[in-house]
């Protein structure tokens, strides 16, 4: 651990975190993201074994998902110029580096993405030689992604969280603790809906008790009945604009990830999130290098680099979501790792659940959801 935080940011956390009310602990702040970008201490431990490794790296990764400072930081620490591109899904991710003219040298793609490029042998092996803050990751969240990467052989945790239900406390009425509220007639043009084929069905499937990997047809299209009795109760289909609406009290209820719920909370005091007592699903963005890759020095270099603990915290105060680095999780303190949305119970997470790949399977989803998504149109 190269630092202690310094009492300013102790301070600033403390208030920071002084938000969020309902069925989680105390999260969040009201201040923007980079507010601190000025003033922060981007010190850590490795930096003589980053001199000199030179050429570009190009990386695809999700939109406000790295503090931007750091990519500045690794080129002045490094000589590697980096080329940054971002997704939206990780479909799209999939279609770029099935290109034959890829560029990628590491991307971020999520749990059911990975076991599917695994098993298309797309991926190169990590070097773990080259990644030694690697041990930083916790044990923990290792004990999740081993299921769809076991022994963490392709990939190594750079994200993750929750899929739960975000509220104004003010607008609903009595505690929130399952899936069934999102189709309650009081809150009519009041419900958020997350707009992804595998989130908005394993709602429905958790509704009505079946496996978000179910491989029955059947229960398929029973979710997919469900989502549409749910759509005249619907403010609409969203992602990001999900955030404003609900920190504006433009709504009452909304499905959301976790990150973005603490986010939220951290702007708008009457807000909360539940993970339901059906279960939900836990995901993890995990960081890896494509077969194809050209640069493989400078993407462990930089795998490793984010893996500084210092780094770590310090990325994880831009972005809001939940961090595998212990070490970060030691700096971050209290105000991080006592908050039920950044840091789930074991209680929660043993009720919830990854996504796998489902193979061929994903065509059923797919139907499902373009029927959905007509009737929705036809309302």
């Amino acid at each position: 651990m190269k630092r202690i935080l310094s009492l300013m940011l102790c301070l600033a956390m403390l208030f920071a975190f002084a938000a969020c009310k309902g069925n989680s602990a105390d999260s969040g702040s009201d201040k923007p993201k980079d507010a601190d970008n000025e003033k922060a201490d981007y010190s850590f431990k490795d930096g003589d074994y980053y001199e000199n490794i030179g050429g570009e790296l190009n990386i695809l990764n999700w939109g406000e998902y790295i503090d931007p400072e750091l990519l500045n930081l690794f080129e002045k620490e490094t000589g590697v110029k980096v080329n940054y591109v971002e997704m939206t899904s990780n479909e799209e991710m999939l279609l770029k580096l099935r290109s034959a003219d890829c560029i990628y040298d590491l991307c971020f793609p999520s749990d059911y993405i990975i076991e599917q490029l695994i098993a298309n042998d797309m991926l190169q092996p990590l070097d773990m030689s080259k990644i030694p803050n690697a041990k930083n990751i916790s044990e923990r969240i290792k004990q999740f992604t081993n299921v769809f990467d076991p022994d963490n052989k392709y990939s190594l945790p750079y994200l993750w969280g929750t899929v739960g239900i975000l509220y104004n406390t003010k607008m609903v009425e009595g505690e929130v603790d399952s899936w069934d509220v999102l189709w309650d007639e009081k809150y009519v043009g009041q419900v958020w809906q997350y707009d992804s084929v595998r989130d908005a069905i394993a709602v429905a499937l958790l509704k009505l008790g079946y496996d978000i990997n179910t491989r029955s047809a059947d229960e398929v299209n029973a979710a997919k009945e469900e989502l549409i009795k749910q759509i005249p109760l619907l403010k609409g289909l969203g992602t990001d604009d999900i955030r404003s609406s609900m920190e504006n009290g433009k709504a009452a209820l909304a499905v959301i990830y976790s990150g973005d719920a603490l986010e939220c909370c951290s702007k708008n005091e009457d807000l909360a999130y539940v993970v339901p007592k059906e279960g939900s699903n836990v995901w993890f963005d995990n960081v890896v290098i494509p077969k194809s890759a050209k640069n493989v020095e400078a993407a462990h270099a930089f795998i490793n680099f984010i893996n500084d603990a210092n780094l770590a915290a310090r990325n994880t105060e831009y972005v809001y979501y939940s961090t595998p680095n212990q070490g970060a999780l030691d700096l971050l303190g209290e105000e991080f790792t006592e908050d039920a949305i950044f840091n789930p119970s074991q209680e929660v997470l043993d009720r919830c659940n990854v996504f796998h790949d489902l193979g061929d399977f994903v065509d059923v989803f797919n139907t499902a959801w373009a029927e959905y998504k007509s009737a929705m149109g036809n309302r």
